[in-house]
């Protein structure tokens, strides 16, 4: 059988080229075998015995198929070792074959490279702590790095140059380099900061308004920011723009318990006055009152003896408008949905055209917004619908005037007409 082999070979050898073409053939043959044997035994039987171990339900390895993109490189291989052995190809067919084979060796593992730092990514997002200490970044510029340094080498491969002298040339590229890679750069400083001084992370609200962002934080990346609105549109923000311009975060009143609720409502200025001896009966009726009326008679009728007189003009007196105001504060101080170790402050701000301002500035105990805005709402619907038995009303305006305001001059029309003569 060795005989035969060898008289083959010698008789092969008196027909270089046929020989040659056998040998590419059998070359490629082999290399096709070596990638089934990898890919179909090899790979099948690994993904077979990760699912044995605690793995099993993790597709994670499965869908970045790294051990897939490795065995890429064993064709690669005997393609690159196979071609010397091959006789009578030209040297330069030889290091051409060569040189292709080691620049998609060094690209593949790159690209293998790649999928472990995304599977190291996707394993990091499953800690806890995730969320306030994403590395999503950094592993971005790590496989910048990669992908710089296997290009550097690719290109050496199929130059069948040192990298060395590659390297040797960047230097007077640095300039050119720094301009194209900008807003990497830019990129990078600012990853950095958002990630070590917790600026932003996943799941927080933020306000950007010159962007129209103001929504949830879904991805954090080297170059962008991506943000899911309430109208569940997507904003991209450049990363760097978290660094030059303002913005507002919400996560501090998420993490507090508390939402603020501050609104006004404005008082009629026509309808505020003393109250009437009848009408401090009726709202002593309301037991949100009863010990506030009864300290403030007391307070009244004290400051009334030292410095009033018997002169009612120069008595002090309990006005309507102070009466709600207390009522409203001692409403919110009972309210089961009002946050009790937050600011509560019921004020009364300058007088405008369009009434008496009374604010509301209190926190509700939950943060969540639709049970925020059912609270806010019940609060004020009470105090539009009791706002009548203080004898006040709400500033509301008919066609840009107020009613109170057109009443006041018909009532002056109707007085001229009376006290104009009759005509004969």
């Amino acid at each position: 059988m060795l005989q035969y082999y060898n008289d083959m070979i010698a008789w092969l050898k008196e027909y270089p080229i046929i020989f040659t073409i056998i040998c590419l053939i059998s070359l490629i043959i082999i290399s096709w075998v070596a990638n089934f044997v990898v890919k179909r035994i090899l790979v099948k039987g690994i993904k077979k015995a990760l699912k044995a171990t605690v793995l099993r339900n993790d597709d994670i390895l499965i869908n970045h198929d790294v051990v897939a993109r490795l065995a890429n490189v064993v064709p690669a291989m005997v393609l690159s070792l196979g071609i010397k052995a091959i006789p009578g190809l030209p040297e330069a067919l030889i290091s051409i074959v060569h040189n292709i084979c080691s620049a998609f060796i060094i690209l593949t593992l790159a690209l293998a490279v790649g999928n472990i730092l995304d599977i190291v990514n996707t394993l990091w997002q499953r800690r806890p702590d995730a969320v306030n200490k994403p590395i999503k970044g950094y592993i971005q510029i790590i496989k910048i790095f990669i992908y710089a340094v296997s290009s550097i080498l690719m290109i050496a491969a199929l130059i069948d140059k040192s990298p060395i002298i590659l390297l040797s040339g960047l230097g007077a590229m640095a300039a050119v380099l720094m301009l194209v890679f900008q807003d990497t750069l830019l990129s990078l400083v600012a990853s950095v900061q958002i990630s070590s001084n917790g600026m932003i992370r996943v799941g927080d609200w933020i306000e950007m308004p010159q962007v129209n962002a103001d929504g949830d934080v879904k991805d954090i990346a080297l170059h962008t920011v991506t943000v899911q609105n309430f109208d569940k549109t997507i904003t991209t923000i450049p990363t760097k723009k978290f660094l030059s311009e303002s913005f507002k975060n919400w996560k501090g009143m998420q993490e507090s318990g508390g939402r603020r609720i501050k609104r006004r409502l404005f008082i009629n200025q026509n309808s505020i006055h003393f109250l009437t001896t009848e009408e401090e009966e009726h709202l002593r009726r309301f037991n949100l009152l009863k010990n506030y009326l009864s300290d403030k008679d007391k307070e009244i009728e004290e400051w009334n003896k030292q410095y009033g007189g018997d002169l009612k003009l120069n008595c002090r007196r309990i006005t309507n408008l102070g009466t709600f105001r207390a009522y409203i504060e001692k409403y919110l101080h009972d309210h089961p949905r009002i946050h009790k170790g937050m600011t509560l402050i019921v004020r009364q701000l300058e007088p405008t055209t369009e009434g008496v301002p009374l604010e509301l500035y209190c926190f509700t105990n939950t943060v969540v917004w639709k049970e925020y805005e059912s609270i806010q709402s019940d609060i004020f619907d009470h105090l539009l619908a009791i706002l009548p038995e203080f004898g006040l009303q709400v500033f509301q305006s008919s066609n840009g005037l107020d009613t109170t305001s057109i009443r006041f001059v018909n009532a002056l029309q109707t007085t001229a007409t009376m006290d104009t003569p009759p005509q004969h």
